[in-house]
């Protein structure tokens, strides 16, 4: 397991490099979307405008993701986020055809075993949502104002390891940020690097 955690890590790098990925930008609008959720209701961003709208790419088979899952840090994030007025939507660009790819219900289960709070859960299969924002890591945050920009892009906290031990010392970047624009403050660290197990897109065409 250790140096199966160690080959994701340096595969983040990899992935990071790739010129082929657009890249959504702070302080501009964030990328429309329509798409199925988890229950096969359509969810556009559109829907939620007026609010914070916090994204979350994740992948139950990545031990960057498990790190905040099985401590709880990642769902007691989004309960404060909810807490706060925000909505949170968890994202699956995983491919349908890579080994841990989830099927709906299946990733439903498995955050309500996980106890998550998010607002709904959808099935980007085909990749259009994450390629448009540039996410490439599980996990990968971005933060939407209620104007629909962009106000903070990249990791979930300070600490690019996956060891739960971590998250007591580091930043969470996620809270932090909502934390100063429900102040009515800029957010202090709008960009960070994302760090996490490297999205399985399907091929592209």
């Amino acid at each position: 397991m250790k140096r199966w955690i160690t080959a994701v890590a340096v595969g983040l790098g990899l992935a990071g490099s790739s010129a082929a990925m657009a890249q959504a930008a702070v302080n501009q609008p964030a990328p429309a979307f329509s798409v199925q959720d988890a229950t096969g209701k359509t969810v556009k961003l559109a829907d939620f405008k007026g609010k914070y709208v916090v994204l979350e790419w994740v992948n139950p088979g990545c031990p960057f993701v498990q790190k905040h899952y099985n401590s709880a840090n990642m769902p007691a994030t989004q309960k404060d986020a909810l807490a706060k007025g925000a909505v949170w939507l968890a994202v699956s660009s995983t491919a349908k055809e890579a080994g841990d790819y989830r099927p709906p219900a299946d990733l439903a289960g498995w955050l309500t075993s996980k106890s998550a709070a998010t607002t709904a859960t959808l099935m980007d299969d085909d990749g259009k949502i994450g390629r448009s924002y540039g996410a490439r890591t599980t996990p990968h945050m971005y933060v939407i104002d209620p104007q629909g920009k962009l106000v903070y892009a990249g990791a979930i906290d300070s600490k690019p390891t996956a060891n739960p031990a971590d998250i007591k010392s580091a930043t969470n970047y996620v809270r932090q940020a909502l934390d100063e624009v429900f102040a009515g403050k800029p957010v202090s660290q709008p960009t960070t690097q994302a760090y996490g197990c490297s999205i399985k897109y399907a091929s592209a065409g």
